[in-house]
């Protein structure tokens, strides 16, 4: 059966897949379009096979909401220039809506993403694409979230997508949204200090209690004299250390300007073997807890400042309280485009190189 240009123009239309493949799918199939449909399917799944082992850190993320259901999904590829195609954002959005209706709630670490992709031929779909668009495709991660109010925000054309559900409003959607906005540029780890668990404060309050012993220049003065007299009356430091020390004493603030980095070190090293009875001391506890305090601020969504505030003071707390005291925050999910995966340094000029000593 002698194929037209016409057969390959309706083929390729039905598929997406590239002419010369829908020609060649026609001429295997004798001009049988159902058959060649299943020839292109077959194609892009070998196709799609061969790409398993690349790299796709890049793409997009898109949300779905209905009503009080939000979902955020997240499908990457190799090249941030198929990211921005037509194409595959309509597949990315198709996940999302899918992700919506299929009731799964998915996980940051792509929890349900296989049971997504059997349900309603979306692996197919998926299958499809990667052989239309030429690079591996890959459904990494969705989520759901549901509450008496949800919203959704989208930054940098989806290379952060954010969702969050709150109860006690339905109607404050805006101030949601500004919330959403809030956690892609701050980026949150929990939603209040109620949500870290002992175990979690007490290792942070260890980080910082050894990154200040570290630190001796940081340390409270008190327990920072004793630390350099001990490094004195020892000879832990060098005898020019110690004329150092001796010249520059009135002024402590310049000190370690002027030190060697092994009388620092020193110090670090006397800080960590007194630990005990330094930790016990109520100055240094004291500053311990501003740090543990300051960083608590930065990673808790309701003790940040608010990015919008007028005052720059007020915190996303004061924030929801002014708009709705019953307003509660239930869950937030902030997908950022490759985060956590590992990607594939290019040296182009080895390439080239090693091409033309071929």
């Amino acid at each position: 059966m002698a194929i037209t240009a016409a057969m390959v123009k309706e083929l390729r239309e039905m598929t997406g897949a590239g002419m010369m493949d829908c020609k060649k799918a026609l001429n295997e199939t004798n001009g049988d379009m159902d058959a060649a449909v299943e020839v292109l399917r077959k194609s892009g799944a070998a196709k799609m096979e061969k790409k398993a082992s690349r790299i796709a850190a890049e793409g997009i993320a898109r949300v779905a909401v209905d009503g009080n259901v939000a979902v955020v999904a997240e499908v990457n590829s190799e090249t941030d220039f198929v990211a921005k195609n037509a194409t595959f954002q309509e597949f990315v959005q198709l996940v999302a809506d899918r992700a919506l209706a299929s009731g799964l709630n998915g996980g940051k670490n792509g929890e349900d993403v296989e049971e997504l992709l059997e349900k309603d031929g979306l692996k197919d779909a998926l299958i499809e694409k990667t052989a239309t668009i030429g690079e591996k495709l890959s459904v990494r991660r969705f989520e759901r979230v549901t509450g008496d109010c949800v919203a959704s925000y989208l930054h940098a054309g989806g290379k952060i997508g954010v969702i969050v559900a709150a109860d006690g409003a339905a109607d404050a959607k805006e101030a949601l949204t500004n919330i959403a906005m809030q956690i892609a540029a701050m980026n949150p780890q929990y939603i209040s200090r109620a949500d870290i668990d002992q175990a979690e404060l007490d290792k942070m309050r260890e980080i910082i209690v050894d990154s200040s012993l570290n630190d001796p220049a940081s340390l409270p003065k008190p327990i920072l004299n004793a630390l350099i007299e001990k490094a004195c009356t020892e000879k832990v430091w060098s005898d020019e250390d110690i004329a150092i020390y001796e010249e520059k004493k009135s002024n402590m603030n310049y000190l370690f300007n002027f030190l060697s980095k092994e009388a620092a070190a020193a110090l670090a090293n006397l800080a960590m073997e007194d630990k005990a009875n330094i930790v016990a001391n109520k100055i240094f506890n004291g500053a311990v807890e501003g740090r543990v305090s300051k960083q608590l601020k930065e990673i808790c969504l309701l003790d940040q400042t608010y990015v919008k505030a007028e005052d720059g003071k007020q915190t996303v707390a004061a924030y929801l309280k002014s708009v709705n005291s019953a307003l509660v925050i239930k869950k937030v999910v902030r997908f950022e485009v490759g985060e956590g995966i590992e990607k594939k340094q290019e040296d182009f000029a080895a390439e080239v190189a090693a091409q033309m000593n071929a």
